[in-house]
Formats: structure tokens, C-alpha cells, sequence
């Protein structure tokens, strides 16, 4: 059983702007660069939970894949991310419940420059996990 993965990705301006739409959250930080050049971050940044929804995306297609059940997921945003910058998102996994098929495991996503942006643990269901 593999216990660790790597996933490497970017989003885009108009994904951004996309997820504002989905979700409603059109804060400025994520749209207006007239805005955000004036905050801390100096220019748009992503939303957290568009740039941990990369983790939703592995589980259900990668890793596991097919057939995954996600149940929990902490995550920690400590450093913002970018569009157009390449992240890199790591998985390990912790530990396997063989019996109930769940596994828990460490979230991370690091920039290109090796900095975690995103910290978190998750636990996920897939019967490849069972016994």
C-alpha cells in the first residue's frame, strides 16, 4: 500500500474568480488588485478553501481515489498562495484503521519554495484501507 503522495498544481485567476461566484465570497483580497496591493499581502490572494480543495481532489481521484469517503479535515492556512504559482500538495498517511477501512493523513501544502502554505490532517473511508 502506497503511504505517501504528491500532487503538483496552480489555479488561476479565473478559477478564483469561479470560486467566488460558487461560493459567494467575493472579498476583494481574492478579486480587486487595486485592493489587495494595499494590504499586507501586496496583491490578490487565494481563498484557503479553494487552495485545500486540491486535498478533496487527490482523495477522490489519486489517492486513494475511486471510491473515497471523506470524513474530517483540519487545515491550518499559514502563509498565503498565489494564482499562478506552482504548490505542491504532500500526503502521508498516519495511520490505517484496517477494520473500518480509514485511514488518517497529514495534509501539507508547500510553495515553490518549500514554504508549508497549508497544514492540516485529514481521515478518510476506501476499501483499499480494509483488511
Amino acid at each position: 500500500m502506497e503511504t505517501n503522495f504528491e500532487y503538483e498544481f496552480r489555479f488561476t485567476q479565473d478559477e478564483v474568480n469561479g470560486f467566488a461566484e460558487v461560493t459567494g465570497d467575493k472579498n476583494p483580497i481574492h478579486l480587486d488588485e487595486e485592493y489587495a496591493a494595499k494590504t499586507m499581502f501586496k496583491k490578490r490572494i487565494i481563498h484557503g478553501f479553494l487552495a485545500g480543495s486540491v486535498f478533496s481532489k487527490v482523495f477522490g481521484t489519486m489517492f486513494p481515489g475511486e471510491g473515497t469517503i471523506y470524513l474530517k479535515q483540519e487545515m491550518k492556512f499559514v502563509a498565503p498562495m498565489y494564482t499562478e504559482n506552482k504548490y505542491n500538495a504532500v500526503f502521508n498517511i498516519l495511520d490505517v484503521n484496517t477494520e473500518k477501512g480509514k485511514a488518517k493523513i497529514k495534509t501539507t501544502i508547500f510553495d515553490d519554495k518549500g514554504k508549508e502554505t497549508i497544514i492540516g490532517e485529514a481521515v478518510v473511508k476506501n476499501d483499499k484501507y480494509k483488511e
